[in-house]
């Protein structure tokens, strides 16, 4: 069986990762703007900074959740048959143990050159301005995909929906495109659809089943009913 996991913010909250976008639309008090759009950046790099370097600094803080940990287990039994896509931008699913993840909307523990265009990782602050370790010029940015960017790997993405079996969407909003549109894009290739998620979402209605609560309540035990 070849399983496309997409994972979004409900799945680290547990875990003590905020969330980004409060109710009133403020990302930890920022207009989304301000702190996560390219204009944003040239206007007021010092801030977004400062934003993304605090961010990166409070992952040591938080550890993952019975979810994560879940998700690992389930690819030392499909290895190459798993692929977990993720909005997410902390590095819980690694830290889980699991390889095949795929970050579309970037990485807190990178950083991206708006000059060579290269990825590094990226541990230290930002604000400080470093220069680029692969080309030296001082043109380092968050190696996060920002509105009105195009998330990574896309091709990779829809290759992994068309021949996957099973789509499975875990703490997601499905407000958010193009990952919203991943279960229709499964759906269409003749994949069952599968959605967990604590509350339904936008587009809990296009999943084939749906269940609600908790994710590291739900993945253990869906994942337990896969393998077992």
């Amino acid at each position: 069986m070849r399983v496309v996991v997409l994972t979004g913010a409900g799945i680290s909250a547990e875990s003590g990762v905020p969330t980004f976008r409060d109710a009133d639309g403020l990302w930890e008090g920022h207009r989304v703007e301000d702190v996560a759009t390219p204009e944003g950046f040239d206007l007021k790099p010092s801030l977004v900074h400062a934003f993304y370097d605090a961010r990166r600094a409070a992952l040591a803080d938080v550890e993952p959740n019975p979810a994560h940990d879940a998700l690992a287990r389930l690819e030392e039994t499909l290895g190459d048959d798993l692929l977990v896509v993720t909005q997410n931008i902390d590095d819980l699913h690694e830290r889980s143990g699991s390889q095949r993840v795929l970050h579309m909307h970037g990485e807190l523990l990178s950083a991206l050159c708006r000059g060579c265009r290269s990825r590094s990782p990226w541990t230290d602050p930002l604000a400080d301005l470093p220069p680029c370790p692969r080309c030296g010029v001082t043109e380092l940015r968050p190696d996060v995909v920002w509105f009105g960017e195009i998330p990574y790997e896309m091709d990779r993405i829809y290759a992994a929906l068309e021949r996957c079996d099973l789509f499975v969407s875990v703490g997601t909003s499905g407000a958010v495109y193009p990952a919203a549109g991943f279960v229709q894009a499964a759906a269409s290739y003749g994949a069952r659809t599968l959605e967990l998620n604590l509350l339904p979402s936008e587009g809990s209605h296009l999943f084939d089943e749906t269940r609600h609560g908790p994710a590291s309540r739900l993945v253990p035990a869906w994942v337990d009913a896969l393998v077992g």
